[in-house]
């Protein structure tokens, strides 16, 4: 085990993950589930006999690392390949799970972490094994493919859609940590946050009359209100959350560093339909390819025309 700091960090984790995985364990001396992963993750690494390195960082004096890797809650523990990070948990897990976690990732006790730029291994097919499953393929590809954004982002996608929210910030962190975010990266994450709020606040698990009745008492109990749409989101109802979101940016635009508002439009990006591929031969179009004058000759899609509904609605909040 070794501590990294921001002097150390290329050489002991970017430069010795090309050669061997490299486990980040983010903690703090404060932190009670901290103290008690230390031993099981020292204990792992030992039992593995050189198999992945485990560095530490103390998240309160390297607060540049944590924020690169958009660490919001320790433990987090991140597994870096290649200079890149393919996955990573958060919280104090048993051993046995620690140790799933890395079978998951690393090479058989006999063989060689494999080169960079090698080919993803293919799902099994014809040999008796079963086939990997879609996030299982998704996971295998960003592994040998770190830099790819789109990978990243559905692979992301997926693990939120599973409520795997620790594996699913971990992966998340590197795109957080690009200049500019992208912003369907800065939608995934507060997607994240609404789940994570409703996981760990008692809040979560409020019936929606609980928040109704302190809202009738108070129509700016602003904190209330943004709970309450946290809860909707992870119910799934959107367009619920993002009407209680609007009530608050009609009521305070600032409010909390505009929280509301960076919500309301990551919900609008994630239910953004993908857009259709060019098709000169589209409905809509003349045979040489021309727009058609007049009134649109498709009807829009329903998803479509509820994103556009409640982009007019934030639209006329903010003016």
């Amino acid at each position: 085990m070794i501590d990294v700091t921001l002097a150390n960090f290329e050489t002991e984790v970017i430069e010795a993950s090309q050669t061997l995985p490299v486990l980040v364990d983010f903690w703090a001396p404060w932190c009670g589930p901290c103290k008690s992963l230390g031993p099981v993750l020292e204990k792992v690494e030992a039992a593995y006999g050189g198999r992945f390195k485990l560095v530490k960082i103390n998240s309160d004096e390297e607060q540049q690392l944590a924020a690169a890797f958009g660490i919001r809650s320790i433990p987090t523990c991140v597994l870096m390949v290649n200079g890149q990070p393919v996955d990573g948990f958060m919280g104090a897990l048993p051993e046995g799970q620690v140790k799933a976690f890395l079978d998951k990732h690393l090479p058989p006790e006999d063989a060689a972490w494999p080169d960079a730029a090698e080919p993803a291994p293919e799902a099994a097919a014809d040999d008796g094994q079963p086939a990997l499953s879609p996030l299982e393929q998704l996971a295998n590809a960003l592994a040998h493919n770190p830099g790819d954004n789109d990978l990243r982002f559905d692979y992301v996608k997926h693990l939120i859609g599973h409520g795997q929210l620790g594996e699913a910030a971990a992966a998340l962190a590197p795109a957080l940590a690009q200049i500019p975010v992208q912003l369907r990266f800065e939608a995934l994450a507060q997607w994240l946050n609404a789940l994570e709020f409703v996981a760990n606040d008692a809040r979560g698990q409020w019936a929606l009359e609980q928040f109704d009745e302190l809202i009738g008492q108070n129509k700016r109990d602003f904190d209330t209100r943004f709970a309450k749409s946290r809860v909707l989101i992870a119910q799934g109802d959107w367009e619920a959350a993002m009407e209680e979101l609007l009530e608050i940016v009609m009521r305070d635009k600032a409010w909390a560093e505009e929280a509301p508002r960076k919500t309301y439009v990551a919900l609008l990006e994630l239910l953004t339909p993908p857009k259709p591929k060019a098709d000169p031969a589209s409905v809509g179009k003349s045979a040489g390819g021309i727009e058609l004058a007049g009134k649109a000759a498709v009807q829009e899609d329903p998803q479509a025309e509820l994103v556009s509904k409640y982009r007019r609605k934030l639209s006329m909040a903010l003016n």
